[in-house]
């Protein structure tokens, strides 16, 4: 798509500098102006190329990290995490009191080590939308969590992300679990 805006627009920047295939001194300034926008497309191409080479990179460690949590592979889930994460789940309990709860993350990368092989967890994650500026990074991902293949909640996730030195690692990870609203049970109806 880039490929092709480029080379319209380089085609009008050639047809209205270069009228009747001959150079006048009146066309200097569209010349200039013409050039100045293809210089600036040309930026702006570049910059969203290496958005979307950023967005990739991000979303991977993000399917890395779930990767992990499915297979029961804590090293895959470590593998992602910068080494001062911090991770927190939050819910409303039987009394509907909202309650945010902080893990200790050698105790989850433990019970992801040790999920019974019979325990097969799937976490489906409905989107992400990612945001980036410079080396932060924020992906939130709505879910459906499914165990041994029966519903159990759904939810979304909220992940911060640092890029050190070209490496994206989760520093912060926090999901909310409900069962009210979820689409999965309004389906089962």
């Amino acid at each position: 798509m880039n490929q092709v805006n480029l080379a319209l627009i380089s085609q009008l920047f050639l047809k209205s500098s270069f009228k009747n295939d001959s150079f006048k001194a009146s066309n200097q300034p569209i010349m200039k102006r013409n050039l100045i926008l293809l210089l600036l497309l040309i930026s702006t191409i570049s910059i969203t190329a290496q958005q979307e080479e950023e967005t990739k990179q991000i979303k991977k460690v993000i399917e890395t990290f779930f990767k992990g949590l499915h297979q029961g592979d804590s090293t895959i889930m470590k593998s992602t995490f910068h080494k001062e994460i911090k991770i927190q789940t939050t819910n409303n309990n039987k009394e509907g009191k909202k309650i945010l709860k902080t893990d200790d993350v050698k105790k989850l990368l433990t019970g992801i080590a040790n999920k019974k092989p019979e325990n097969v967890y799937l976490e489906k994650l409905l989107s992400y939308d990612i945001k980036i500026d410079g080396n932060l990074a924020s992906v939130w991902t709505p879910y459906e969590f499914y165990l041994n293949g029966n519903f159990s909640h759904c939810g979304a996730n909220s992940f911060q992300l640092f890029n050190n030195n070209g490496k994206w690692e989760i520093t912060y990870l926090v999901d909310m679990r409900r069962r009210d609203g979820c689409n999965a049970l309004k389906a089962k109806k």
